[in-house]
């Protein structure tokens, strides 16, 4: 099922999702395009608030598709069809539980929330206008990434990034519909952001509902053990994607805590699409990666598995060099596109950027660990990492460093916090090995 060099899983199975996971990038980058040109910073702070909003609705999808993917990977490894299949029900019926939990919480809270992610007084309402559409179509986010990602791990990576890439499509041209000829505003921009993922959804579905490969709705006994087997496997996913969202969320209530106001929000927003390319590259490769590791772990092919990892970490390290030079030579040109307008806006986002980019070639090493220790069993070993560079070492360092160094040292301290987490993850990787284990459930599904 997974044969060749580990160059050829690579480019297999990384490189599609890489694609498809740039193009949903893509999408959130051109809504901010959008309205920089048409309505302005303010507006761009107001679309900045929900950013983290976005990150948490795609975290809790893919923790879900890789807890359900480490376990399906691993039994179809097996040869174990029927209770894959029961994974794959297990997941949609989580997903859909999340869908409806999110609406309607969403809706019933939705200013305090708003206020919660950082909007201000002046741009309070545009912020919670936006965001009005994207938790009322939060199921269909959700959906979007859980069943690409399940669709991967039916050996159709090409189909996953296919839908992904159609769904972004869709949103650029709804975008440009809804903000020029029919002058829809800010709400515009939210909409089609939030009907992007209804096409990848429709694209995905056939897949599963036509029967066109392992995965397929089948019956199953419910048991809570079971729904805490996917969500403890694909916690450091979780974590390790809403790590955007917090890193979001903690700058946000730093610039404007530090004085940097408005024109702080609307740089970092800038500087936080350039950050959301350049982490959407490691995730995508990561995930892509994540059912051959597991596959690798269900047959026990421990050497091949070492082998893929070991190749991986160079071309993510190398990746991660190629971001940093392309950044410290084209940032201003990037930055220029959301608002030529604005030069103060532009020369405050290339100022920053620099610092605050400066460790990110080491991002790409501790999104690959956690992905690898996660998709071969080794929770204990990635749930740290995943908490290290998102819970841990950012806030604390925003918290500390700024009392002794002042409020400039907030933008060098994300590389900062990757650079601790990188090292922790080496000493880590540099342990004994355990012997790989049954993940948690597998047992019973």
């Amino acid at each position: 099922m997974y044969e060749g060099s580990s160059r050829t899983l690579f480019v297999k199975y990384a490189i599609p999702q890489l694609i498809g996971l740039l193009f949903n990038s893509v999408y959130i980058i051109v809504d901010g395009v959008f309205i920089g040109h048409r309505l302005g910073t303010d507006a761009m702070a107001a679309a900045a608030v929900s950013v983290p909003l976005v990150e948490i609705l795609i975290a809790l999808s893919i923790a879900v598709a890789t807890g359900a993917g480490v376990l399906i990977s691993s039994r179809l490894g097996q040869g174990q069809k029927e209770r894959a299949r029961q994974v794959f029900t297990l997941s949609i019926l989580c997903t859909a539980a999340m869908g409806v939990l999110i609406c309607v919480l969403g809706n019933i809270w939705i200013h305090p929330l708003a206020e919660l992610l950082g909007s201000t007084p002046a741009i309070h309402d545009e912020a919670v206008r936006y965001m009005w559409y994207i938790v009322t179509f939060s199921p269909f986010q959700l959906f979007s990434f859980l069943l690409s990602g399940l669709v991967r791990n039916d050996n159709r990576p090409k189909l996953a990034m296919a839908a992904l890439v159609l769904g972004s499509v869709s949103n650029i041209v709804l975008d440009y519909v809804f903000m020029y000829p029919l002058n829809m505003g800010i709400a515009g921009a939210a909409l089609a952001t939030a009907l992007g993922p209804i096409f990848s959804v429709i694209i995905l579905l056939p897949h599963f509902l036509l029967k066109r490969g392992d995965l397929y709705f089948s019956r199953f006994k419910f048991k809570w053990r079971d729904v805490g087997s996917v969500y403890v496997l694909g916690f450091p996913s979780f974590i390790m994607e809403f790590t955007i969202g917090i890193i979001t969320f903690v700058y946000n209530f730093a610039i404007v805590r530090f004085g940097f106001g408005e024109i702080g929000l609307a740089a970092y927003l800038v500087i936080g699409y350039l950050m959301l390319i350049i982490l959407t590259l490691f995730l995508g490769m990561s995930q892509g990666l994540q059912p051959v590791f597991s596959y690798f772990m269900g047959t026990g092919e421990t050497d091949r598995s070492r082998a893929l990892l070991s190749f991986s970490i160079k071309m993510f390290l190398l990746i991660g060099i190629a971001c940093y030079v392309l950044i410290a030579f084209f940032s201003r040109a990037f930055f220029t596109i959301f608002n030529p307008g604005d030069p103060a806006l532009i020369d405050f986002a290339v100022d920053k950027s620099l610092p605050y980019f400066s460790g990110f070639f080491l991002a790409g090493f501790n999104i690959l660990m956690v992905a690898f220790w996660q998709s071969s069993d080794h929770t204990r070993k990635a749930l740290p990492v995943s908490l290290l560079r998102s819970l841990v070492f950012p806030p604390l360092l925003i918290a500390v460093l700024p009392v002794f160094l002042g409020g400039e040292v907030i933008w060098l301290c994300h590389s900062l916090g990757e650079a601790l987490t990188a090292a922790a993850a080496f000493l880590m990787l540099r342990l004994g090995r355990r012997p790989a284990r049954p993940a948690p459930g597998l047992d019973t599904l």
